[in-house]
């Protein structure tokens, strides 16, 4: 696989064999699943290449025909677990270190507050602390998604 220096999921699939449940909740040959760091909302995943790509033009066409795949069976294995309304699906990939191409498969729980909506759902990103999700609480979770798919 083809990684790139300075790129945090490059470094996490280069460690794969180590990483946490919570980094591999799911994955074939040419896709990872991992729950969102730094994150408020449990259930937050993140979809990602298994090699470095930092448009979804570059996706080759096993990838391309593949993500729409993961995308819908990550969005029903969390409506299982969360019992969320409905899921939310984006892809950005400009915050500094993390150009790798990346999806977020947020789940959209009926009482999420108006203002965490929509786009506003990213409000509930960059938290730390008390205000993120657990370790802990991310590998259960990671625990009951992966019995799913």
């Amino acid at each position: 696989m083809t990684f790139s220096p300075r790129c945090y999921t490059c470094d996490q699939e280069a460690r794969f064999g180590a990483l946490p449940p919570r980094e591999k909740i799911a994955f074939d040959d040419h896709w990872r699943v991992a729950h969102a760091i730094d994150t408020a909302l449990p259930g937050w995943l993140v979809l990602v290449p298994r090699r470095h790509v930092t448009t979804v033009a570059a996706l080759n066409d096993t990838e391309a025909f593949t993500l729409g795949l993961w995308q819908v069976r990550l969005s029903r294995a969390l409506r299982e677990t969360t019992a969320c309304l409905k899921t939310y699906v984006a892809q950005f990939s400009e915050r500094r270190g993390f150009g790798h191409v990346h999806f977020h498969i947020v789940p959209r729980a009926s009482d999420l507050p108006r203002e965490f909506r929509g786009p506003g759902v990213f409000g509930l990103l960059g938290r730390t602390g008390a205000d993120a999700v657990p370790f802990d609480t991310m590998n259960e979770l990671a625990a009951k998604l992966g019995d799913i798919l």
